[in-house]
């Protein structure tokens, strides 16, 4: 099956980067790490799990070139894959941006571990936050389809209703973005409300904005 996106080397060569990035420092620090490694931190860097350092040096990587095979074929599978050709662009950029964030995660927990101090709860937040700041600025340039995006049954049954949709939620997610890279600074109770009642309030604005303009778009 012949690719509905033009992949080349010019576009696979900082993918493939960032994957030999993580193996090479998996393969280097494994020796190093301790047999009990911290595999997760709260917001403010309190470690509140643990896991072997065998599962460390092997699951983020494999993660992140399973992930880099599924984003690479993911477009063909798509009913409306025809879509992808006006905005594999935009499509590539996120796809960038998300194994880079992954990647960047896995260096700052492999570090950490090796004893360097990193404040894990901000580094992430922040890296998480903007991550949703870039995602966020492209959501308006994605074209209906099935794989990618905010893909609620009404932004599906119109392309209006989804680029409606799109552009409302790309401005929530990108400040929800900001909320999640201020969290960490805040009190517990303020950080956790930033968090999942931020998700909480996106998810509903879009939910109902959309459905919304999917009515309006029927009575007219």
């Amino acid at each position: 099956m012949k690719s509905v996106i033009n992949y080349s080397w010019k576009t696979e060569v900082w993918p493939i980067a960032i994957l030999l990035v993580v193996v090479v420092l998996s393969l280097w620090s494994y020796p190093q790490l301790p047999a009990k490694v911290i595999s997760h931190w709260d917001f403010y860097g309190q470690a509140n799990g643990w896991s072997s350092r065998e599962f460390h040096a092997i699951f983020f990587p494999a993660l992140l070139v399973a992930m880099y095979g599924l984003f690479s074929f993911m477009p063909n599978l798509d009913p409306r894959r025809e879509q992808y050709a006006q905005f594999s662009g935009v499509y590539l950029i996120m796809r960038n941006s998300i194994l880079l964030v992954l990647a960047a995660v896995f260096v700052a927990a492999t570090y950490a571990n090796l004893g360097y101090n990193i404040n894990i709860g901000v580094t992430v937040a922040g890296i998480i936050g903007l991550l949703m700041i870039i995602l966020g600025n492209y959501f308006g340039k994605i074209k209906r389809n099935y794989f990618v995006g905010i893909r609620t049954p009404w932004a599906l049954s119109s392309d209006n209703v989804w680029n409606k949709t799109h552009r409302l939620g790309g401005r929530l997610f990108m400040a929800w973005g900001v909320c999640l890279i201020a969290a960490p600074w805040f009190a517990p109770v303020v950080a956790f409300s930033l968090l999942f009642g931020g998700l909480i309030i996106v998810i509903a604005w879009v939910s109902i904005y959309s459905y919304v303009m999917f009515k309006k778009e029927k009575q007219k």
